[in-house]
């Protein structure tokens, strides 16, 4: 079941509201200093989500980006790369003012949103978008624009040495996104653990409690005990779901926690992944 259509459309506003205020607020001087992601300046970031968001307005009208037609046409039989595609963005804009790169931004995203909320209510769990891991349902893509937004918002506030911004919507969105799509994580790593599931329960802001199965297309059955148990704090858990950190590190300080097998909620916790 995908999230709810007017909850999530008003997430997601508020969302591009909030980063356009971190952006607002980040000294000018940060923005040419090294950011959290290896390779990339705070400036950087923003280019990758100008080139992200331009495209994912793109394929909710059933379009494809001019930028990444190019790509994907220069690359001739050579399977698409979305790491490379990510780099290969950031290089075009590495000259490019900041103030286009917000605007170019801040205008794609805008432009997502106002096609997002002209989905037909009696479509929000159906149709479909071409995105750069194949189709996937307009919900997911605006899910996964509000996990970019929330998640790169906190590459830059680290960045400019700012406080986090723990807020339970975005933060929920990322968990829920990373849990949903366990199963595909894990088959990158070619595993698969059929008729297996874990529960997740996490708490304080962005918290929640999900049962869910461990292979593609399996939901554990009614009444069924979960194999494996994660609990902990929601926020330490978006940012192993982001790649930020490692869970061995709230593993080890008891902030996430793991039961049942906990081999296997561990092998979980390794490969959770919210973005694809």
């Amino acid at each position: 079941m995908t999230l709810d259509r007017s909850w999530l459309l008003g997430v997601a506003r508020a969302e591009r509201e909030a980063m356009g205020r971190t952006i607002q607020y980040t000294p000018n001087e940060t923005w040419d200093g090294p950011s959290t992601l290896p390779g990339w300046r705070n400036s950087d970031i923003l280019a990758h989500l100008a080139a992200s968001d331009v495209a994912a307005a793109a394929a909710m009208e059933g379009e494809v980006s001019p930028e990444l037609q190019e790509f994907v046409g220069s690359r001739r039989e050579a399977s698409f790369d979305v790491d490379e595609f990510n780099a290969e963005s950031v290089r075009r804009r590495s000259e490019v003012p900041l103030r286009n790169i917000v605007r170019e931004w801040g205008q794609a995203a805008d432009l997502f949103l106002v096609r997002a909320a002209k989905v037909p209510p009696e479509e929000w769990g159906t149709r479909k978008a071409l995105w750069t891991v194949g189709e996937i349902g307009v919900s997911y893509l605006v899910q996964s624009r509000v996990m970019e937004w929330w998640l790169h918002g906190e590459d830059i506030l680290v960045g400019a040495e700012l406080p986090p911004r723990l807020e339970h919507p975005p933060i929920f969105c990322v968990n829920d996104l990373a849990i949903r799509t366990i199963p595909y994580a894990l088959s990158l790593a070619g595993l698969s653990f059929p008729g297996r599931s874990v529960r997740v329960d996490l708490e304080a802001v962005g918290g929640g409690s999900w049962h869910w199965g461990l292979a593609p297309r399996e939901t554990p059955p009614k009444g069924k005990s979960p194999d494996a148990v994660i609990t902990g704090r929601a926020h330490a858990f978006a940012l192993v779901a982001g790649r930020r950190v490692p869970p061995e590190h709230y593993l080890a300080d008891g902030v996430l926690q793991t039961g049942g097998d906990d081999a296997l909620a561990e092998t979980v916790l390794q490969h959770l992944r919210a973005f694809a």
